[in-house]
């Protein structure tokens, strides 16, 4: 009986992974690895909700300013930022320094970013990354 219930269970599992659709499995990959180099290499300075550090170091939790500047976050994640930022009509004058990030790793952590601390962006591709990049000053 106990085996019965398992071996019910594991099919029950494999089926609810199984009908997840290409784009959410794309996003899932996306998120969790994001989640992981956020952890290492972003939540020091921008902390483990996202929330900045205090008047120094500006919080992430802002979808208006995501959203309003999507195509230049790859470049900022990239290259940093040495100009000041607002943020909730709050300016920001510490430099972010750049990172030795490669696009597919800017890709994975913009996901995570974009869709935790109250944001939900959907996925950002290494090809969108890339293409952003292009256009950085």
């Amino acid at each position: 009986m106990k085996l019965t219930a398992i071996g019910i269970i594991s099919l029950l599992v494999i089926a609810l992974v199984a009908c997840q659709s290409e784009d959410q499995l794309e996003f899932n990959r996306y998120y969790t690895s994001g989640k992981v180099l956020y952890q290492s290499k972003c939540q020091n300075c921008h902390g483990d909700n996202g929330e900045g550090l205090s008047a120094l170091i500006p919080p992430l939790t802002d979808a208006g300013y995501l959203k309003t500047n999507k195509k230049q976050l790859a470049c900022i994640v990239k290259y940093g930022l040495n100009a000041p930022i607002t943020i909730n009509k709050k300016a920001y004058y510490n430099k972010m320094p750049l990172t030795d990030m490669a696009p597919v790793e800017i890709a994975e952590v913009l996901t995570y970013v974009n869709n935790s601390f109250g944001n939900k962006m959907g996925v950002i591709t290494t090809n969108m990354v890339e293409e952003d990049l292009k256009g950085c000053k």
